[in-house]
């Protein structure tokens, strides 16, 4: 088991012929994530061949989910465009959207977070400025290594992206069910009280580490 994500979601790639999201698909595939397609407007219709894997490129969010049944994204668009991508997520109600980009204006960020709010919360949010998430051994939704932990029944929910992989190795030899990294923008869509809920909720999770981050008092 895990939270939010698993060895059946099917993951799309929003902005993965950049050249950070292209690094990070070909990451994200060799840890067995489930990648299913990439959105980009201005190379629809064509393919990627990223080891092997030939993974096509759909013009929007809505698109790429009616063609491949997918049900989360990964966001690696660059700020000025990443409350667009962010709101052609929420449109087409893709159940998770990971948004990776750091640097978004706050006032964007608190912008695309009212709007899923509004839009009936069909669409969860983790991010801006995350590592994303992953449930070892099943998938990886973002940039987190995948080769410093193993599967296991601790659940890690981090403010801090480099103390997520730090947690996430020094307790490699017990292991994790998912660990989330929600963030350390002043705005983020998931909280560390949204983890929490999932985890306790979770009957494979035994145990919950939680890390804030100097500067705020979310934790």
């Amino acid at each position: 088991m895990a939270i939010f994500l698993n060895k059946d979601s099917k993951v799309i790639v929003q902005g993965m012929t950049g050249a950070t999201g292209m690094k990070h698909t070909k990451l994200m595939l060799a840890d067995g994530t489930n990648i299913v397609g990439g959105v980009n407007p201005r190379k629809a219709g064509t393919s990627v061949d990223i080891d092997g894997n030939e993974i096509p490129v759909f013009g929007t969010v809505a698109e790429a989910m009616e063609k491949t049944g997918a049900n989360v994204s990964v966001l690696f668009v660059p700020p000025a465009f990443a409350k667009a991508a962010v709101v052609e997520a929420i449109d087409a109600e893709i159940p998770l959207a990971v948004v990776i980009t750091e640097g978004i204006a706050v006032h964007d960020s608190a912008a695309f977070y009212a709007y899923a709010v509004e839009k009936g919360d069909k669409t969860r949010i983790i991010g801006p400025n995350c590592p994303g998430l992953i449930s070892p051994g099943q998938s990886n939704a973002g940039i987190i290594p995948g080769d410093i932990t193993k599967p296991g029944r601790i659940g890690l929910v981090s403010k801090s992206g480099t103390l997520t992989y730090q947690m996430m190795y020094e307790l490699r030899d017990i292991g994790f069910s998912s660990a989330v990294g929600i963030g350390g923008d002043p705005v983020i869509g998931t909280t560390h009280i949204d983890a929490l809920a999932a985890f306790e909720a979770d009957p494979d999770t035994d145990l919950i580490v939680m890390i804030g981050e100097i500067g705020g008092d979310a934790e």
